[in-house]
């Protein structure tokens, strides 16, 4: 019975984990993988170098409009740029195309903070409670931005 109940939970596991991922690991795409500005725009991520990085999010976004990774990437560089106006927008668009975007979602809860709507912050934390069924690095992140934010105000 007990060989059978635990068969059957790692089966439920193994069916939702994709659906608990919600959006890549972060990894390039094949297709962004062979694109110099996405690879240049990732790197000067990685050196926090935002302005760099936002010119060459902007231009791999000509050759793939459609790319949620892409939008939410250039949402977090704007923000770090202190340009929140085009961080919504770009957080949006990230949504619009891949309603469980786990990045965009924390990152656009993030950005509703520094402008002082909790209740904007929270109703993407809901969202991530949805989709990371297991927990998951973006939910703690923002649960813990969230608390931060409480604690201040």
């Amino acid at each position: 019975m007990r060989g059978a109940l635990a068969l059957a939970v790692a089966a439920i596991v193994l069916a939702i984990a994709p659906i608990a991922r919600g959006d890549p690991s972060g990894d390039l795409s094949e297709a962004l993988a062979a694109d110099a500005d996405a690879v240049a725009a990732r790197e000067a991520m990685a050196r926090k170098a935002w302005d760099v990085a936002a010119k060459h999010l902007s231009l791999a976004l000509v050759r793939h409009p459609d790319d949620a990774d892409l939008h939410s990437d250039l949402g977090f560089a704007s923000r770090k740029l202190g340009d929140l106006d085009r961080a919504f927008v770009h957080y949006r668009r990230a949504l619009a195309i891949d309603p469980r975007h786990r990045g965009a979602h924390e990152y656009i809860g993030e950005a509703y903070l520094m402008t002082g709507d909790l209740p904007g912050a929270q109703r993407h934390l809901d969202l991530l409670k949805g989709i990371c069924l297991l927990g998951c690095e973006e939910l703690a992140d923002l649960e813990k931005a969230i608390a931060e934010f409480r604690k201040k105000n």
